[in-house]
């Protein structure tokens, strides 16, 4: 994935093709009410640890079906009481129903394992089977924990696996390919803004061999345990295994589902690897990094104080500053790494990282935080390409846009916070799609001729609508376009959001959307193998910065730079500006240019600039002359007097004009 990033170097405006859709609950619309499909209590063989599979979920052909009306009377009853929508909370200790009706509470446990990999798609589609399937885009493959919807009914990617209707005993399998320790299930319901679809209740079979099944068991009764599952389309519901099991393969058995509706699922498995003492199956492939990097979730606090401890391993190069507050009064901190940290130097390009504009995302803001750990310890060790990124640029990290959703996600955890819990600010305010619309008035301009001699392709203001006292722009919002107007950025990245448009056109600064993994909030132990997976193309993506052009524009009488100049390149339909002290960057790939300067009450100057493939930007600069009238108003602006002859110009002028 990060290798598109290097396919960017034309260095367009980048658009953030996500194409999630919210499930239907946050529409506002009532499910219908819910009953049981049939149910039929199986009696255990006498073999209770294993059982030959076929139609019937794995039991024996012997197995003699008896209903007991009291147990039915019993799950009609919580059914009712399952499918009515409620708040996103997790369940507590799984419940697990007997035949009889009775009641079996596990004690109260963490779980121990980490996810198998649906979620992240470790677990590849092959993996996945299925009793049966609508169509494909509801086939096992698309039963994966937090998967979304297509934008259309019926589409290739639609959100779950649904068993067809007629499949009165469905299954979703998995094969584990290695022996695997299982320990709970996380299921939700079918994402879909068209129909409500999700599983009440389920049982789980194991498999060594995929045709010799056994059950998970109740601890008191010895019969199958029946797990309860959903009761709206989107909370993650955990359910441990009263004992954990040791199989290849593990099966889901939808028992009950919504009236009206299908059997339809997303899940993760809860599991651990396990030795082979027979070698029967091959290994499998190890994850992890061999840097010694704090890998692990950080809340506000602990991101605090990691901060804080790479600024005084490393106090040359790291300064620690907020560019202003959460809706809650979490400031949103900055690590700024360089050989002169507190200060532009000229001539020095500026790059930022954004991450955790969605609170709930959480891979970025991690990557943020082993990226400043790793910097910081390979200067010491005396990096060359990690020595030359701090001496010849000006890196600032935001690993928390939004620290607001991100406690509450990091409170519910990485498997049970599910799609949205935590993706807005306190406020409910999806920072992804609040900053001002630039693109619709460019457009709009463009259409009717009037870019670039009326209306600017660069440095557009904000609209009105934006700036008004009761306007809906959160505080963090507020806070990075401050920190954008203050600083000459020219290259960011944002670990996933929709500003980089934004940014394009408001400020010089070029910004890219990343899309980082499938899985928004990975469990710990997948970080070491995410920092890998993203290492090089994060140093990479940096180092970009320095492609294309860069220098100084200056005064031709006085040698100080000028700020606000205007650059210019022939064929690109978008400029940039200097800094404050005249010098400025533009990111091109190799080709010849004519490049132009200029700059108000200054003769404009075009030059040729050739960019090679070589390392490092290639040197453009300029010097600009005054024009007669700039000079003329300096001179009144001094207080010092007017030759004759030009007064007598200037009211010719005055009275030709008049």
């Amino acid at each position: 994935m990060w290798g598109l990033l290097l396919a960017l170097a034309t260095f367009a405006p980048a658009v953030d093709l996500g194409l999630g859709t919210p499930g239907a609950s946050g529409l506002g619309l009532a499910p219908p009410a819910t009953t049981k499909a049939p149910v039929s209590t199986l009696a255990p063989s006498s073999n209770p640890a294993q059982q030959p599979s076929g139609k019937n979920n794995g039991t024996s052909e012997q197995h003699v079906r008896i209903r007991f009306v009291k147990k039915k009377k019993v799950i009609i009853k919580k059914r009712k009481k399952l499918t009515r929508p409620r708040p996103l909370v997790t369940t507590g200790p799984p419940v697990i129903t007997t035949p009889a009706g009775a009641l079996d509470l596990p004690e109260e446990k963490e779980p121990g394992c980490p996810p198998l990999g649906l979620e992240s798609l470790r677990v590849s589609d092959s993996q996945l089977e299925a009793s049966s399937s609508q169509s494909f885009g509801l086939g096992p493959h698309r039963g994966r924990l937090n998967i979304q919807s297509g934008l259309e009914d019926g589409d290739l990617y639609d959100g779950a696996w649904c068993a067809e209707p007629q499949d009165a005993e469905p299954w979703l399998q998995v094969d584990a390919r290695h022996p695997t320790r299982f320990s709970g299930i996380i299921t939700q319901g079918r994402n879909s803004v068209w129909r409500y679809d999700w599983v009440t209740s389920y049982k789980v079979q194991f498999s060594n061999d995929s045709r010799t099944w056994w059950g998970s068991r109740n601890r008191s009764s010895g019969m199958d345990a029946v797990f309860p599952a959903n009761s709206d389309p989107e909370t993650p519901v955990l359910n441990l295994l009263p004992e954990p099991q040791v199989a290849r393969f593990i099966r889901l058995l939808p028992q009950t589902w919504l009236q009206g509706g299908d059997s339809c699922l997303r899940a993760e498995i809860l599991a651990c690897p396990v030795s082979d003492p027979n070698d029967l199956f091959p290994k499998a492939p190890a994850l992890g990094s061999s840097d010694p990097l704090d890998f692990r979730h950080h809340n506000y606090k602990a991101m605090r104080k990691l901060m804080k401890q790479v600024n005084e391993q490393c106090p040359n190069i790291t300064r620690i500053y907020s560019i202003g507050k959460s809706h809650q009064g979490l400031k949103l901190y900055v690590m700024e790494m360089s050989d002169h940290p507190g200060q532009h130097e000229l001539g020095e390009p500026e790059v930022r990282y954004v991450a955790g504009m969605h609170g709930n995302e959480a891979l970025g803001r991690e990557l943020l935080l082993l990226l400043m750990q790793y910097l910081c310890r390979e200067f010491l060790r005396g990096d060359p390409r990690v020595t030359r990124l701090l001496t010849e640029t000006r890196i600032h990290l935001l690993p928390s846009m939004n620290p607001d959703g991100y406690e509450t996600a990091f409170r519910r955890g990485s498997e049970l916070v599910g799609w949205a819990e935590g993706r807005w600010n306190q406020q409910g305010i999806d920072l992804n799609h609040n900053f001002a619309d630039l693109n619709t008035p460019l457009w709009e301009a463009e259409d009717d001729g009037l870019v670039p001699d009326t209306v600017p392709n660069h440095h557009l203001p904000l609209p009105t609508y934006y700036t008004l006292p009761n306007a809906t722009v959160a505080p963090e919002t507020r806070a990075v376009i401050e920190w954008m107007e203050r600083i000459p950025f020219v290259l960011s990245a944002n670990l996933h959001g929709g500003m980089n448009d934004f940014s394009y056109l408001h400020t010089n600064c070029f910004e890219v959307t990343v899309e980082l993994s499938c899985d928004k909030f990975p469990h710990e132990n997948e970080l070491p193998q995410e920092w890998e997976n993203n290492k090089d193309a994060l140093l990479t993506y940096l180092e970009q910065v320095r492609v294309g052009i860069a220098g100084v524009v200056r005064d031709k009488d006085t040698e100080l730079g000028i700020a606000d100049a205007v650059i210019s390149v022939d064929g690109i339909n978008h400029d940039v500006t200097t800094a404050w002290g005249g010098d400025y960057w533009r990111l091109l790939t190799p080709g010849d240019y004519m490049v132009t300067a200029s700059a108000e009450g200054y003769h404009s100057v075009t030059r040729s600039c050739r960019v090679t493939f070589e390392e490092g930007p290639v040197p453009c600069n300029f010097h600009l002359t005054k024009t007669p009238k700039q000079r003329l108003r300096e001179l009144l602006a001094s207080g010092a007097k007017v030759p004759p002859d030009l007064r007598r110009r200037l009211e010719r002028l005055r009275g030709q004009k008049n």
